[in-house]
């Protein structure tokens, strides 16, 4: 970094942890607001949610604040501070404004729109994912226009309203805004931490695929003293089904389906083997006492969770517990989610599992499969000016080295945002750690961690304005 901005940016985080309470703050009103964008009875909050957004943009400084609608999206938030200069390099900051439902309600400690805090983590649905993203960059802003009454770089923020349910409409509005958007460096903080205290860069995700099956036997359901024994019960049908997908380790089996799987070099594999092994990773976790680590035994952890493919049944439809009878039911749907290794494209995979239901749907039951739209996995290279620009700001924001990382979940909009605008840097960092629980019960914001994440921001500005248009 120049020396022009080295006693600046020292003013500027400390300005920003001087404004931590008010950053924490922030956090809340945002949390307070339930953004479901997949219940459509929430639309109005997802509304009320953006133009909260574009208060908080405003207040920090930021510049063309405004709501911006394509058609049938929920709302897209936008804003920018443009006067560093041609010269100055410019960088885009996401986040996004939406939240996943909050689940169970009866197994959150506290109401998940009321944030509460405990022993220094902020509870609440989307405290973590996402609005802590969105907060942050407003205050990594604020923090310079407040004590340097410019930024070291141009700024562009964009923070989404749709990216809890796969970003359908991301591409399409990046066509349509590609001038409004057009930036040297890509910082998404939308990722997490390697532990607490502990900062990452994430270089790889996996991808997504996602569909229903639905199993049919009846016209309606039957009694099942009567019938029992003869007619097939669809629930014990998707059960064999679904069983009929992996091995005894939790390997996905179906045939055909990991055929274009990349495996990693050799180089990422020894690194992955370095960052540790499955005790840490259970603790981090939460796993129960006794419970196994599935996968392939002969795989890091870190690699089976990063680098190769995974099945998880996410919702299951036949007849609750509740005002059950003896009965069998004629349905029963499954969704099941697949996260992707490199390599893997989701419409070949689609095809793959809608081949192995039709060949393994049990006892001739009729059978229908809804695939959901999916993305392929992402990764780069994390070298480079602009992620040496990272390490640097994040080494200065926590005091520690930070890790480079993959992350099992998916953003599917990383590739197409990165190559919307020519390939240019993607650096993903964020607030979420270990212990988050982001789409869990009980989601939670470190908020020591919050204010590093912050400072590092403050100081990422810097770093790039120093890399210039060598990012």
């Amino acid at each position: 970094m120049t020396n022009d901005w080295n006693s600046a940016s020292e003013s500027a985080r400390a300005a920003a942890r001087a404004a931590a309470d008010a950053a924490r703050n922030d956090v809340e009103l945002l949390a307070r607001i339930p953004s479901i964008s997949a219940d459509p009875a929430r639309v109005p909050d997802v509304e009320r949610s953006a133009e909260a957004t574009v208060a908080l943009l405003e207040a920090h400084g930021l510049e063309q604040v405004r709501i911006e609608r394509i058609r049938g999206a929920l709302p897209y938030v936008i804003g920018a501070w443009l006067h560093a200069g041609p010269e100055a390099p410019t960088v885009l900051l996401y986040a996004h404004h939406d939240v996943q439902p909050p689940g169970r309600l009866d197994r959150w400690t506290t109401d998940p729109f009321s944030p509460t805090e405990r022993d220094g983590r902020l509870y609440g649905r989307g405290t973590a994912d996402d609005k802590a993203g969105a907060v942050a960059h407003a205050h990594a802003v604020g923090a310079w226009l407040a004590t340097a009454g410019e930024l070291p770089c141009n700024v562009r923020v964009l923070i989404e309203g749709e990216e809890e349910i796969g970003s359908p409409s991301l591409e399409r509005f990046l066509r349509e805004h590609l001038d409004d958007l057009r930036s040297d460096v890509f910082v998404l903080a939308d990722a997490g931490q390697w532990d607490v205290g502990v900062p990452g860069i994430t270089y790889s995700l996996r991808g997504l695929a996602s569909c229903d099956v639905r199993l049919r036997a009846l016209d309606g359901p039957l009694h099942s003293g009567i019938t029992g024994g003869a007619v097939p019960d669809p629930v014990q049908a998707m059960a064999r089904l679904i069983a009929s997908m992996s091995d005894d380790r939790g390997v996905v089996t179906i045939e055909g389906f990991a055929d274009d799987v990349v495996a990693p070099s050799a180089a990422e594999r020894e690194a992955i083997v370095a960052l540790g092994g499955e005790r840490g990773f259970a603790r981090a976790y939460g796993l129960r006492p006794g419970v196994e680590i599935i996968g392939d035994d002969s795989v890091p952890v870190y690699e089976r969770l990063w680098r190769q493919p995974a099945l998880t049944v996410i919702g299951f439809d036949s007849h609750p517990i509740t005002g059950s009878s003896n009965q069998i039911v004629a349905e029963c749907t499954a969704r099941l989610s697949f996260r992707l290794a490199p390599g893997q494209d989701p419409t070949a995979v689609m095809e793959a599992v809608t081949a192995h239901v039709e060949r393994h749907r049990p006892w001739g039951l009729e059978c229908d499969v809804e695939a959901f739209e999916g993305a392929p996995a992402w990764s780069t290279d994390p070298t480079g000016p602009a992620f040496d620009a990272c390490r640097r700001a994040l080494r200065v924001g926590f005091g520690v080295e930070p890790v480079a990382m993959g992350i099992g979940g998916s953003i599917p909009f990383v590739g197409p945002f990165a190559a919307a605008f020519g390939g240019i840097p993607a650096l993903l960092i964020g607030p979420e750690d270990p212990y988050s629980r982001p789409h869990g019960e009980d989601e939670s914001l470190h908020l020591g961690d919050f204010a590093n994440l912050i400072a590092s921001e403050v100081q990422l500005l810097a770093e790039l304005a120093a890399v210039g248009g060598r990012a």
